[in-house]
């Protein structure tokens, strides 16, 4: 856009976006976004098992929990256990290769446990690892300390 001065001149306006700031916010909100997503993953409260050895997951898997009321549940939607094959089925394509997690509570019966093992065998998977706690949090955590 062009306008005339009052001594005869021809001035063009500024009308560049100045987009950095937009980018500012951006990059912010994705950065929030990415330490708040592996929180909000599990809103089912679970005391797993406490062991010495513990291996850290440091990539997405499919997890499959079962609380103390032993109810079962893919990811965060509770499922039946007699569609958990079926389900499994459909969301992983290669079974083989794809590895899964499974949270029990601590209390929860082992027959419970083995038939969701056995529902897991029964998709296809062999690749399967049981989620535990290490056991120097398991303390701070039983006498109130944070860890």
């Amino acid at each position: 856009m062009a306008f005339t001065s009052a001594n005869g001149r021809t001035q063009t306006a500024l009308a560049d976006i100045n987009i950095t700031p937009l980018v500012d916010v951006v990059l912010v909100l994705l950065i929030i976004f990415m330490v708040t997503a592996p929180i909000l993953q599990s809103d089912i409260e679970v005391n797993v098992p406490k062991t010495r050895t513990v291996k850290q997951i440091t990539d997405e898997r499919v997890v499959i929990t079962i609380n103390k009321d032993q109810r079962v549940f893919l990811g965060n939607d509770a499922i039946n256990i007699n569609q958990i094959a079926a389900q499994l089925r459909q969301k992983i394509r290669d079974p083989r290769n794809q590895s899964i997690f499974v949270r029990a509570d601590e209390n929860v019966p082992f027959g419970a446990f083995a038939t969701v093992m056995d529902a897991v065998k029964q998709s296809g998977i062999t690749n399967v690892s049981i989620v535990t706690q290490p056991l120097e949090q398991a303390r701070t955590q039983q006498n109130g300390a944070k860890p």
